[in-house]
């Protein structure tokens, strides 16, 4: 195994950037097989990742039950998993009461093969709940001693706020990247001041800055197929404005997705991003992010092409944007 640089997330010390495991088995069309998932989970874990982030969610269970091939390897990593969305009889639920919570947090511990996740998330906000009533189920898990660690994911400052006035939460998850800037209108202060550590999904804009969204001819499956600002009229407007970013990581002599981790490991020391991948190439590239050294000049011209809303259209489909609690940017367009 390798060592990367490390950073701090509640209890854990972790490399500085992770992996989120989604895409290999959920959201981006055709899941990887299980030899792929696979080899790619144990070649991050050669290359020194030492955080990995799944759900109950994901592939409805599918990639809990991936991870789980690589837990004989469990000392060498910390180990994520989210509740609240799941599925249920075919279809995806949001269910935040202390039921839910533990039915699918034993479920999820069947499915890992382990009787204990060292950080467990609240994957989004039941509105339909008290955040105070869903944090109490997952400080009972904690005493119990099937879970470790308590997480929120797309929530807002106010709610991460009434959450850790119950018990320290450990780590805010939410897209965070060049392109989506919604986190800077209040969480990332938050958690710096509540000594909260943040966990930047999306960290590439599901593609947009890695190069590999040039059309939207998304294979059946893919999400980004109901993202209003990933099709067509929006996506060629946002194109050109990618364009411009490619040829700032062109200049810097690195690569468009290692420029937008750069650019996230510079934001804050309290920062780890989680790209995902099914590409060992793609991952070999985004963990050796985590020791370039990008210029502040190069920042700065990411900073200058990409302030806050640079992107034409919403960040979410409206019934996806409805179960996102986190706040938004001035101005930010939403769909319908």
């Amino acid at each position: 195994m390798t060592n990367l640089p490390t950073r701090t997330i509640g209890p854990f010390t972790v490399s500085a950037i992770g992996l989120g495991c989604m895409n290999l088995s959920h959201a981006y069309g055709e899941p990887a097989t299980e030899a792929e998932g696979l080899a790619l989970l144990n070649r991050a874990l050669d290359l020194g990742v030492t955080l990995l982030d799944t759900a109950a969610l994901y592939g409805g269970g599918a990639n809990e039950r991936l991870v789980a091939q690589v837990l004989h390897r469990r000392s060498e990593f910390t180990l994520a998993s989210k509740c609240v969305l799941d599925m249920r009889g075919g279809q995806r639920i949001l269910d935040g009461s202390p039921d839910a919570i533990a039915t699918t947090l034993d479920a999820a511990l069947g499915r890992l093969g382990t009787d204990h996740i060292d950080l467990y998330y609240l994957h989004r906000l039941d509105p339909n709940v008290p955040i105070e009533e869903s944090v109490g189920a997952l400080v009972r898990a904690k005493e119990a001693g099937k879970i470790g660690a308590l997480g929120l994911s797309e929530m807002s400052a106010a709610t991460i706020r009434r959450a850790h006035a119950i018990h320290p939460i450990a780590a805010v998850q939410s897209e965070y990247s060049p392109a989506v800037r919604n986190p800077e209108v209040a969480v990332l202060d938050t958690c710096r001041e509540l000594g909260i550590g943040f966990v930047a999904f999306s960290p590439v804009a599901r593609g947009l800055l890695a190069g590999s969204v040039r059309a939207d001819d998304y294979v059946a499956g893919d999400i980004r197929r109901t993202m209003p600002r990933f099709v067509e009229p929006q996506l060629s407007r946002n194109l050109a404005v990618i364009d411009a970013y490619d040829r700032i990581a062109t200049e810097a002599g690195i690569t468009p997705a290692q420029l937008a981790l750069g650019w996230l490991l510079a934001r804050a020391p309290h920062i780890v991003p989680i790209p995902g991948t099914r590409s060992i190439a793609h991952l070999e590239d985004n963990v050796a992010a985590a020791t370039l050294a990008i210029s502040p000049d190069t920042l700065a011209a990411v900073d200058a092409l990409l302030p806050p809303n640079a992107l034409t259209g919403a960040r979410y489909a409206a019934a996806a944007q409805a179960q996102i609690d986190t706040e938004l940017l001035t101005g930010e367009e939403l769909d319908g």
